[in-house]
């Protein structure tokens, strides 16, 4: 037993160097994701700050305009840090702030799954009701369009929006808020060793 310590503490020993690839693919995967979003919202800028100010059909938040700007900001310049890995906790914490309002005024009522799985055991009432829905589409697809071209780079499926996405990116910024943008791999260590 003491052997298998020994060899656990020098492969930890010698991999301690390589901590900082696991921030960075975080903050790699996070980066694209984050300055697409805001590069949609200002791209489409009047029909977004329609959206989040319409409380009938839109998320209905006070001053919409103001928000769009901040959300698509956020989004585009902090997917900008993120892929520098500077002031990357910094940065981590408006980007969950953005996500908590994805997750309770855009997804939180249609549960759970980002796409439609009757089969999932987190499977709500209207995921239920996609089936039939899928069905059809698929009867319409298959009767009056060419399914197989269709369907070839992967399944048909219903998107149920729900808070899979936002709730996943939520904790990988968390995690980034807490390990920082990573050893070796960002300008916030290069910094920080500069300053001390």
């Amino acid at each position: 037993m003491q052997a298998l310590i020994q060899t656990w503490q020098r492969v930890f020993a010698a991999t301690q160097s390589l901590e900082g690839l696991a921030p960075l693919a975080i903050r790699l995967y996070l980066a694209p994701v984050f300055m697409q979003a805001g590069w949609n919202k200002f791209s489409a800028f009047s029909d977004t700050v329609a959206w989040f100010g319409n409380p009938e059909w839109g998320l209905g938040l006070p001053f919409p305009t103001l928000m769009v700007i901040l959300a698509a900001g956020t989004e585009l310049v902090g997917g900008l840090l993120l892929i520098l890995g500077l002031f990357t906790r910094l940065i981590s914490l408006p980007l969950m702030v953005t996500m908590l309002v994805a997750i309770f005024a855009v997804h939180w009522s249609n549960g759970w799954l980002a796409i439609a799985d009757t089969s999932s055991w987190l499977a709500n009432e209207q995921v239920m009701a996609s089936a039939e829905k899928l069905e059809r589409g698929r009867a319409i697809l298959q009767e009056h369009g060419n399914y197989d071209w269709l369907t070839s780079s992967g399944n048909f499926v219903i998107l149920n929006n729900g808070i899979e996405f936002g709730a996943t990116y939520f904790v990988m910024l968390l995690a980034l808020y807490f390990l920082g943008g990573g050893r070796y791999t960002s300008l916030d260590y290069f910094l920080s060793r500069k300053a001390s």
